[in-house]
This record gives C-alpha cells, sequence and structure tokens, in this order.
C-alpha cells in the first residue's frame, strides 16, 4: 500500500518516538516525536467529536503555528481534507473560499479574527475554532476543544487515492481555484524533495516560508518529518529572527524566495553564525547570479531551484548546487518521474502535446508526472483545460536547451509585444536586477498608440536618489539588453505585490496602472 500523509507520521515516529521532533519559536514550545504524535491524536479526536469525517474539509486560517502542524496530520490520520488558506487574504477572498470549499471547522488566530467576523454571518454551519488567548464569544477555544481528547486513536482506513488537501492557487491571474491532491501525490513529492535536499534525521530545518502553502508544506516541511529531521517553526518570516534562529539552533536549511534571501542578505547576515547551513532551498524565480554569489560568500550555503505549479505539488524541475552559475537563470532539468515539454502555444485550445518546440523556442510549458493534480475543485471545464491529454497546461513560456535544462521566460498574459517585437519581461527584470541600487523590480506592458506596448518597470530601489535616468543610462551603456527592450517608463514604490510563494502578482499591478489611466 503507498503511503499517505498519516502513515507517514506514524513510521517516522515508530523509528524516532523519543528525538525531538518540532520546536515553536514564539512559544517555546518543544516536542519530541511522541510527545508530537500525542498533540495530533487530541486534535484528531477532537475533530471526530465535532462531527468531522472522511473526505470533509477542514480549513485553517493561521500563520506558521504548531497548531497548524497538528491540525495538518490529524486531518491525514482520519482521512479529513485539509485546507490552508493564505493568511494574506480578506474578507471576501476567504469568503470565495469557505463559500467553495464548505469545511466543517475552520481554525483561527488573533491577529486574523477581524476577516473571519466580517463574514461569520455568513457560516453558521461552520464550527469556528480559535487559537490564542481571549475567545471571541462566535467561537470556541482550540485548546479547550482539543486537551481534554484522548492520545489513542483508532485505525481508520485512509488509502494513497483519497484526498488529501485542498489548496487553492495563490492568484497570479485572479480568482483562485481549488486543487484536489491525493495522498499518493504528496508522498511522492515528499520523497522527492526528501532525496534531492539529502534530508536525514541529523537535518534541523526551519520553517519560515508560509505552511500555507505547497512549497513549504510539500517541499520541506513534510519531507523534515519523513525523514526523521527536526521542524522549528516560525511564526511569521522576519530577516532578524530567521538569523537569530538559525544561530540558536543550527539550522541546516530551509526554503525561502529570492527575495527572502535577499532580505537576509540586508539585514547583515556576516554578524551572525551560520555556518550550520547545509542546504537552502528557494523557488517563485530564477536567483540572479550576484545574489547566488553573495548568499554562497556569506553563508555557505549550497543552494537548489525548484520550479513548480500547486498543481503538480508543487516541484517539477530542481536546480542543484553546481548548476547555480553555470546554468544561470534555468529553472534545471526535470523532478523525478516527471516530464516536461515546450510545446507551441494554440489559437484555438489548449496547446497540443505533440507540437513540440525546438531547443531555444519559446513555447508552453506543459508537464506530465507522478504528483499532479487529481482536479480542479468543482471545476469541471477548467480541469479539462489543465489537464488536456493527460499534461498539465501551465501557461508559463519557456524553453529547453540542448541538455535538457528548462528556461521559464514569463506567463503567457505577460509577454510584452512592442513594435511586432517579443519583449519577456523577465529578461528586462534580470538585467536591472545588476544594478546595484535596485532591490526589486516587476516589468509589464502598457498601451502605447505607436508602438501597441511600451516596456514599463516597477522598480523597488535601496537608494532613494536613483532616478529613472540613472537605469535608463544603466541599460544604454551596458550590453544587457538590446535596445527595442529597454523600459520607455520607471515607477518607483516601496514594495510589490506578491503572493505566497514570492510570485509578483503582476494583475494586480496592471489593474493599479489602468485605474491611474482613467483618472
Amino acid at each position: 500500500m503507498y503511503a499517505t500523509t498519516g502513515s507517514i507520521f506514524d513510521q517516522t515516529v515508530m523509528k524516532f518516538r523519543n528525538k525531538e521532533a518540532i520546536v515553536e519559536e514564539k512559544t517555546g514550545k518543544r516536542l519530541t516525536f511522541g510527545e508530537w504524535q500525542d498533540e495530533v491524536h487530541r486534535v484528531a479526536n477532537a475533530l471526530l467529536e465535532a462531527g468531522v469525517r472522511k473526505g470533509d474539509r477542514v480549513s485553517t486560517y493561521l500563520f506558521n503555528t504548531l497548531e497548524l502542524a497538528n491540525v495538518y496530520f490529524a486531518c491525514g490520520k482520519i482521512g479529513a481534507v485539509i485546507n490552508p488558506i493564505n493568511f494574506r487574504l480578506k474578507g471576501n477572498e476567504i469568503y470565495f473560499i469557505l463559500e467553495d470549499a464548505e469545511p466543517k471547522v475552520v481554525l483561527f488566530e488573533e491577529a486574523l479574527s477581524k476577516p473571519i467576523e466580517g463574514i461569520l454571518e455568513n457560516f453558521p454551519q461552520i464550527l469556528f475554532w480559535y487559537v490564542g488567548d481571549n475567545t471571541p464569544a462566535f467561537a470556541q477555544s482550540y485548546h479547550e476543544v482539543v486537551s481534554p481528547c484522548s492520545t489513542a486513536l483508532a485505525d481508520f482506513s485512509v488509502k494513497e487515492t483519497d484526498i488529501y488537501a485542498i489548496m487553492y492557487t495563490s492568484g497570479t491571474t485572479g480568482r483562485p481555484k481549488g486543487v484536489l491532491h491525493r495522498h499518493r501525490d504528496i508522498a511522492e513529492q515528499s520523497l522527492i524533495c526528501t532525496s534531492v535536499m539529502g534530508l536525514t534525521p541529523n537535518d534541523i530545518g526551519l520553517v519560515t516560508a508560509p505552511m500555507f502553502h505547497c512549497a513549504e508544506l510539500h517541499c520541506c516541511f513534510l519531507p523534515r518529518v519523513q525523514a526523521g529531521a527536526k521542524n522549528i517553526i516560525v511564526h511569521q518570516f522576519k530577516p532578524q529572527t530567521v538569523l537569530d534562529v538559525i544561530q540558536r539552533e543550527k539550522v541546516t536549511n530551509f526554503f525561502a524566495a529570492p527575495t527572502m534571501w535577499n532580505m537576509l542578505l540586508q539585514h547583515g547576515v556576516e554578524e551572525y553564525d551560520t555556518s550550520s547551513l547545509r542546504v537552502g532551498l528557494y523557488g517563485a524565480a530564477p536567483m540572479a547570479p550576484v545574489l547566488v554569489r553573495a548568499l554562497q560568500e556569506t553563508m555557505n550555503v549550497d543552494l537548489i531551484q525548484a520550479y513548480g505549479q500547486t498543481e503538480m505539488g508543487p516541484a517539477v524541475t530542481f536546480l542543484l548546487q553546481d548548476e547555480q552559475l553555470t546554468k544561470a537563470g534555468s529553472a534545471g532539468r526535470a523532478a523525478y518521474n516527471h516530464e516536461i515539454r515546450v510545446v507551441r502555444p494554440s489559437e484555438n485550445g489548449p496547446s497540443d502535446p505533440e507540437d513540440m518546440c525546438k531547443p531555444g523556442e519559446v513555447g508552453e510549458i506543459i508537464v506530465r508526472g507522478s504528483c499532479t493534480m487529481l482536479e480542479y475543485f468543482n471545476r469541471k471545464e477548467a480541469t479539462e483545460k489543465a489537464l488536456y491529454k493527460g499534461w498539465y497546461h501551465s501557461s508559463d513560456l519557456g524553453y529547453m536547451d540542448e541538455d535538457g535544462y528548462l528556461y521559464v521566460a514569463d506567463r503567457v498574459d505577460d509577454m510584452v509585444i512592442t513594435g511586432g517585437e517579443n519583449v519577456y519581461p523577465r529578461e528586462v527584470e534580470d538585467a536591472l536586477h545588476v544594478h546595484e541600487d535596485v532591490l526589486d523590480v516587476a516589468v509589464l506592458g502598457q498601451p502605447d498608440e505607436t508602438w501597441g506596448e511600451q516596456v514599463l518597470a516597477v522598480v523597488v530601489s535601496k537608494n532613494p536618489s536613483l532616478s529613472s535616468g540613472d537605469l535608463d543610462l544603466f541599460l544604454k551603456n551596458g550590453d544587457l539588453l538590446a535596445d527595442y527592450k529597454r523600459p520607455r517608463e520607471y515607477v518607483f514604490v516601496e514594495e510589490l505585490p506578491r503572493n505566497a510563494s514570492g510570485k509578483i502578482q503582476k494583475f494586480l499591478l496592471r489593474e493599479h496602472f489602468k485605474q491611474k489611466e482613467k483618472q
């Protein structure tokens, strides 16, 4: 029988019962695997007493917490479907997910109470469990519900083909879709990531990226549990907290988006002892060579890039440590048990998997493999389109080189066509990242009467005196970018909108500039 998240947890407990398993930085709580199993069983029994049965949804609207870790495995043990909700979402967005997923129980915490209060009256059938002190009148105290429950748990028939989770897409293009994954999809993803990172029981992993997102949950948190390694949970990413914990706990590995790695560098990482670090996983975007070198020099960490989508588990490619500079800009090669193709986009429906591009030719990235989602929840037409002919159609543009390395150009919707020439924003963004005063940048197209579209760069600067003229001169005098690809306009902002995995939400930027045009 294939593994489930519940059986993965139990197998590790059997092998490492008395080994320290999980630490919550905020509260200082530390548990062995055996003690953690007791907590998981209490939560499982509390869910059963609340009427949760196999196939029912349980939603979490939490920052990174021990409670989220507990309910994650509790659902896996009893066959309930975990639904981790992005803690950055607001009332109307949460309303949509709760209406769509129809959970029996929702866990939330004090800092996220207001959005829940605003939509509460629409969901009288849902039990709301509050994590924290001073439980509001409309909710039950998580700890009061869970504490009296037994640590003994009956065996449940949970199969590898059962639905394990419903995870809503991050929303780079608009309304999220609920991705249904089976236990076997994620058990396979966990094994792949465990192998790629070389995880062992001696590893100490830091949970600093959001646990509601599959990049942290499936590529790091669950693999560490499977390997018998320790997880240290940080409530939210803060550079100083992360560096303090790395130094104090001798952390060996963690996942962070390139922007998060960059923030650690900007915070003065040289002042901390990070010598325990062995491997750092990153994703959401390639890492500029200048950042790779800086991290290797200051933290001496082996970097691995993962590329993927929620629909695929998420990781479908990896770029390993010794490839970071020789294949800079690449997303790597296909993960174990996965196949990737770049095919010519179709104007009439999904791309044909057999219409493959030549090496170097840009097309749509499609994937098939052992971690593919079952379907989109309640979205039959969207499922059929996304999984056309058994391949997941990503809507990402990219190309393969002669060695089988994938390069992600951009989203289909993000490509800029100016004067009949295709401009891939990522190429322009990479060129601007080389400038020492550019902290973050997003490039998109703006309507232009003469050229159809013009290139616009939205820049986060390290230096308040940095000007459009400085950046334009930098590109003009360099050999990084053809003239027609240069931005014709620069807008400076304090930060860029990003989703949970760190990807820039360009649809929000486009909406912002459309509104400005109307004013």
